[in-house]
């Protein structure tokens, strides 16, 4: 997202990693996390790679900003999900469109680790959030373990999600991806 206000030069450089990071994000669509390359990014933006190094100090930067983003994307869906007094079985479905939306998006978070890389331990508060919103919603449901109910929906919901992102269901005629979760979350809300 681009910073309106500032200095001329503050908004162009806010407008030069918006666009780095935009650019990142097709990379990443294009051939995964792993093969995130700065010195192409730049190569692309007609720019070269030390010129780039003025807006991102590196690679693990960069990816740091897009984990941030996308992590900060998903808790702000599913606190808005909670808002709206939803269950644990809306904030789940919110969640799939959040994923469906934009794939990529999900497994740079959710994903294999991208090699080398360590995020940093703000990043872990904004993914704390997501599953604060779980056991708020655990204890408005008078589940008796909140803690074991938020955990079973997330880790089995994003093993669903994970094989219908990476398309382990395709030629699968009777496996419906939908369904399936629809049905996880019914076995789980009981």
């Amino acid at each position: 997202m681009t910073e309106t206000g500032g200095t001329p030069r503050e908004r162009y450089r806010n407008q030069v990693r918006a666009e780095v990071k935009q650019l990142a994000w097709e990379q990443i669509a294009a051939d995964g996390a792993s093969a995130l390359s700065l010195n192409a990014i730049a190569k692309k933006m007609g720019m070269s790679g030390p010129a780039l190094y003025r807006y991102f100090a590196g690679r693990d930067e960069l990816i740091t900003e897009l984990v941030r983003d996308a992590y900060r994307s998903l808790a702000d869906t599913v606190r808005e999900a909670e808002s709206e007094r939803a269950d644990l079985s809306a904030i789940a479905r919110a969640l799939r469109r959040w994923a469906l939306a934009d794939p990529h998006r999900y497994f740079l978070v959710y994903g294999t680790p991208v090699p080398g890389y360590h995020a940093p331990d703000e990043i872990t508060g904004i993914a704390s959030e997501i599953m604060s919103v779980l056991l708020r919603a655990g204890e408005a449901a008078g589940s008796p373990d909140p803690f074991a109910t938020a955990m079973a929906f997330w880790t089995r919901l994003h093993g669903v999600l994970s094989l219908e992102l990476a398309g382990h269901f395709t030629g699968m005629d009777d496996v419906s991806p939908e369904a399936l979760f629809e049905h996880e979350i019914a076995t789980l809300g009981r």
